[in-house]
């Protein structure tokens, strides 16, 4: 949801460059950015929308994502749209993880933008690669390589993507072994996603929300859950699941750490998705949170006064978006949160924050404004309190609080959010 205060001192490091990291989160392209063409056939892989941030020279990214679509032709997407200056990309290559950052050996290909390995993003700007021929099964780690020989600067990036990448001294593009990678970071780089061909899959479902969506640990978001269930069932028809989650994001305001609002993204990260038929909304419980915040740095404008009745009119905005684009809009209701405070502050887990929570929840059950509804609340609720996480599904807490951080599912909680999604909204 957003980070913690112990959280906000950590530092992660580029080589030697240190770099602080204040949120994790990401943000928003934001209206004017370039996207890809929507094309028959042609879904997302997106594992996020970026930030900017430093990173030195002479230094490779393997920046790993997970695919859920399979495919045969592929072209990965960069971005440079936060940074103040041009970066150079030296090389770059597309592999099949076969464990941590080892690649399956043979499979990696090189990537070119115009026939050219190496690459000159302006600021602002994005490039799309050239195709790359390259059967891809679904549900499938991929590791895309990027090889920064010069100084960066800041650079734009995803802080604590919640998904390990790897970062290695010198030009190791393709490598099979994961010798030479023996930094590890929380954050991908310069990638903004991979777009994929497959004229079986029926399209895109975007999970938008916050950090509930882009959730601590590998693959085990409720999103990729989903993606799992939707294989399962579906097989080949299933559409590809695009995690569009950012932590500490809100409905109504925008934050110098936790990104865009809702409201300013939801084109370009959700309705601007190739292939995009369905949206399922996950959002608003940090708009509660955050308004029993001091008003200054990350969480300013805290929104004090911040009311049910605003955040539901966020909600109806959005899905006017939404349905003038042709896309159906499901939302989730906010999870529980007591015993949140003792980590997060401000108005989580207060009993004002959950008057508030309560009143959204009921109005997302009842309102009917959304094309459908899935009640992640009850899906998580502790049978002896619904105001509570079930114990079982209760994300491990800071050691201070003596239990569990009481505001993110853990991944059986995620799984649990997973499987009470009707399939029958992707089959009809």
């Amino acid at each position: 949801m957003h980070m913690s205060r112990r959280m906000m001192a950590v530092a992660a490091s580029l080589g030697g460059a240190a770099i602080l990291v204040t949120a994790a989160i990401i943000v928003s392209m934001g209206a004017g950015a370039a996207t890809a063409p929507s094309k028959p056939g042609r879904v997302s892989i997106r594992p996020a929308t970026p930030i900017s941030g430093d990173a030195s020279r002479d230094r490779t990214v393997r920046n790993i994502i997970y695919t859920s679509v399979a495919g045969n032709e592929l072209r990965v997407r960069l971005t440079n749209s936060f940074a103040s200056g041009s970066v150079e990309v030296g090389a770059t290559s597309l592999g099949v993880v076969l464990k941590g950052a080892q690649l399956v050996p043979g499979k990696s290909q090189s990537v070119t933008f115009g026939g050219h390995t190496s690459v000159t993003i302006p600021a602002g700007k994005q490039v799309l690669s050239d195709p790359i021929h390259m059967r891809v099964p679904r549900l499938t780690k991929l590791a895309i390589d990027l090889y920064l020989p010069s100084r960066t600067g800041p650079v734009t990036h995803h802080q604590l993507a919640w998904q390990t990448s790897y970062i290695a001294s010198g030009d190791h593009v393709g490598d099979a072994a994961s010798t030479a990678y023996t930094t590890k970071t929380r954050s991908w780089y310069l990638v903004d996603g991979v777009d994929v061909r497959n004229s079986l899959t029926p399209g895109t479902v975007v999970a938008f929300g916050d950090s509930i969506t882009a959730e601590v640990g590998s693959n085990a978001r409720w999103p990729s859950y989903l993606s799992r269930r939707l294989d399962a069932a579906l097989g080949k028809r299933a559409p590809t699941v695009v995690n569009a989650g950012i932590s500490g994001n809100r409905v109504l305001n925008d934050s110098t750490c936790f990104g865009q609002s809702a409201l300013a993204r939801f084109r370009p990260d959700a309705l601007s998705q190739p292939g995009v038929k369905v949206v399922i909304l996950l959002e608003g419980i940090n708009d509660i949170g955050f308004s029993g915040e001091q008003d200054t740095g990350c969480f300013a404008p805290s929104n004090p006064a911040v009311t049910a009745a605003a955040i539901e009119g966020g909600y109806r905005r959005l899905i006017k978006m939404a349905h003038a684009s042709g896309v159906k809009i499901f939302a989730g209701t906010l999870t529980p949160f007591l015993g949140s405070h003792c980590i997060y502050g401000g108005n989580f887990g207060t009993r004002k924050g959950e008057v508030l929570r309560e009143r959204v929840n009921h109005w997302i059950r009842t309102s009917h404004a959304f094309d459908g509804v899935v009640d992640f609340a009850r899906a998580t609720a502790s049978p002896h309190n619904p105001r509570r996480l079930n114990a079982s599904y209760n994300s491990t807490g800071d050691s201070a609080c003596q239990a569990g951080d009481g505001l993110h599912p853990n991944d059986l909680g995620e799984e649990a959010m997973a499987d009470a999604i009707p399939l029958r909204w992707f089959t009809r």
